[in-house]
């Protein structure tokens, strides 16, 4: 699967190979060219696979750490059930560029309850999706790997079904690249069992302060765990981190996110700063929050990014 052969699926896009991708994504880009083999099929699954296992049978996958019983059919926070539960899987082209087309598989429920999330209908289980067993995932991988670039494990949020997503993986043969795109709540188990099957870690940074983060997406010690995790990610994997600009949050979320980003990574990480914030879900509940992104607010943090020399995209 030469990436040379998948240019021509999106004639519109730049070139893998361009500074940003050539800086943070060297490793990515040898899986894509055949250099280089997926970490996930160089591993032993079964030993990540049972520890997964034992992990969610008093769940600590996300910092929650409900320790329900979820083999058993308890439900915690997430309310995700002892089995994959999907929205939907499709080649999906509005990715960052450097990773479309990419095989985007859309999990039920998330470990937090955003007031503005985009998928809520997921996330918070308006839609019931459908199961689907370890062995028919990976066929219809299978069946999509040839037009796709990478793996794209999302929601919602993946992290409740890491047992099932490891069994699942089992069966791929497809040397397709892994994306854990993530709100980055997980526990450091969860961390220390993805590092042998994750290449490259999309993040979701959202808040710069802990009381944004529980106001907004029932989230404790947000900047503590999304920092650590961070961290480990880049020491494990390689690392895209997205900010998605807030109305009237760019002082005590904004800038501090890309700080941080600036004084633990440099621009060895790529940094998407994201205009597409839309007050869907409650957010109209919510004054701060209750409209678009001004032109002066994202100019401000897209300025701001330059300023600390941040490796970043729009």
């Amino acid at each position: 699967m030469n990436i040379n052969n998948l240019i021509f699926l999106r004639p519109d896009a730049l070139s893998i190979e361009d500074e940003h991708t050539k800086k943070a994504l060297k490793r990515y880009l040898k899986i894509l060219d055949e250099k280089e083999k997926p970490k996930f099929q160089k591993v032993n699954l079964e030993k990540l696979e049972a520890k997964a296992f034992e992990i969610v049978s008093k769940c600590e996958l996300c910092e929650r750490k409900c320790k329900v019983k979820r083999l058993k059919g308890e439900k915690g926070y997430c309310k995700a059930p002892p089995s994959l539960r999907i929205s939907s899987i499709f080649a999906h082209y509005g990715e960052e560029y450097f990773f479309v087309p990419s095989l985007t598989i859309f999990f039920m429920g998330c470990t937090f309850s955003c007031v503005f999330c985009q998928n809520w209908e997921i996330s918070q289980w308006y839609e019931q999706g459908y199961e689907l067993s370890p062995k028919d995932l990976a066929k219809t991988i299978e069946l999509r790997a040839n037009e796709c670039r990478n793996i794209n494990l999302v929601g919602g949020e993946p992290t409740p079904y890491l047992p099932w997503i490891i069994q699942s993986l089992r069966y791929v043969k497809a040397p397709l690249p892994i994306i854990w795109n993530s709100n980055f709540y997980m526990s450091v188990t969860t961390m220390n069992i993805l590092k042998g099957i994750v290449d490259v870690y999309l993040s979701d940074w959202k808040y710069g302060n802990n009381a944004c983060a529980e106001r907004l997406s029932n989230a404790k010690n947000y900047c503590e765990i999304v920092e650590r995790n961070h961290e480990l990610a880049f020491k494990s994997g390689e690392l895209v981190i997205r900010h998605l600009v807030l109305p009237g949050h760019v002082k005590c979320c904004t800038k501090p996110v890309l700080k941080r980003i600036a004084e633990l990574f440099g621009d060895k990480v790529i940094v998407n700063i994201m205009a597409q914030y839309r007050p869907e879900y409650k957010a109209k509940e919510f004054k701060d929050i209750a409209r678009y992104p001004s032109r002066k607010e994202l100019e401000e943090a897209w300025s701001y990014a330059e300023k600390l020399g941040l490796n970043w995209i729009r």
